[in-house]
């Protein structure tokens, strides 16, 4: 297996240790990766203000990727819901596919429709998949609670995104039991963090993110569980943000999925970046077995 890999802009920014933890996991599952220097912003940030802008952002990606006849991974979920988008609306609309075409030939490059775009769950779950994954589980977690977070743009619109069912999803609990963890069933599982509406509504934001919060330790999870930068982000850094500023501090750390891989993997937790998260996690480790 061997993909481009895309990182994006808030990975290494913001949460490094989400790509420094995949690149451990993915390495061990023998998982090739190739690092396209030329890559630029999958254009998320512009979408509603500039839309042919956005498309042409991620149509350069998306030929990049090509030209080198691979498929695109990546990490973000926003990237993800951006390049599958694009991808599929220039595979559906030739007019506005050759206007495009016209912008990326003067790189000389051009976007055929050759790729697919995927992310790292759907990878680890659908290419590599649970038998294998089991299969290199040597520290099975044992009464570990896990809420998992599947995020916004994974699974809507789901006839574009084909990630998972949008309304009961079970990939991501999946690859969550995978690791020895129980995924709990939670009432705002499938709710926005709030991460969206940080710096536009704060106070917002963190009502969106404190009602995640509660409901999931109200239904007996230990942490809660991510695969996107942006989400991270909130409940990480703005969770530690929410208990000076409100008070408020509801203990639900928030781990990255590749992090709890990699622990039951028996990678250590210093090559996962664990050390990294604002909230502690270390603590995780004791449910090990």
């Amino acid at each position: 297996m061997k993909f481009a890999l895309f990182v994006g802009c808030t990975i290494p920014r913001r949460v490094q240790q989400y790509e420094i933890s995949a690149r451990a996991v993915l390495r061990k599952l023998g998982v090739d990766l190739v690092d396209i220097r030329e890559f630029n912003c999958c254009g998320y940030p512009i979408k509603n203000s500039d839309f042919e802008t956005f498309v042409l952002f991620s149509a350069r990606n998306l030929a990049l990727a090509e030209r080198e006849g691979l498929n695109l991974m990546t990490l973000c979920k926003c990237c993800f819901g951006s390049l599958k988008k694009v991808n599929h609306l220039l595979k559906e609309e030739p007019a506005i596919r050759k206007k495009i075409n016209t912008y990326l030939a003067q790189e000389g490059l051009e976007y055929k429709g050759g790729l697919e775009v995927t992310h790292l769950l759907s990878v680890l779950h659908k290419n590599v998949g649970l038998t294998t994954l089991k299969e290199q589980i040597n520290r099975s977690f044992k009464d570990l609670k896990i809420a998992t977070h599947y995020g916004c743009h994974a699974l809507r619109p789901s006839d574009i995104m084909q990630f998972d069912d949008p309304v009961s999803p079970v990939l991501f609990d999946q690859l969550v039991e995978a690791t020895g963890a129980e995924s709990i069933d939670w009432p705002l599982k499938l709710e926005c963090c709030g991460a969206p509406l940080m710096g536009i509504n704060d106070a917002l934001s963190m009502d969106l993110t404190e009602k995640k919060l509660k409901s999931g330790k109200d239904s007996g999870a230990d942490y809660l569980c991510v695969g996107c930068p942006w989400c991270q982000a909130q409940f990480d850094d703005v969770q530690h943000m929410m208990a000076a500023v409100r008070g408020t501090n509801h203990q639900l750390p928030s781990v990255l999925y590749p992090q709890l891989l990699g622990l039951a993997m028996g990678i250590d937790g210093d090559a996962l970046g664990i050390n990294s998260n604002k909230l502690d996690i270390r603590k995780i480790e004791a449910y090990l077995s």
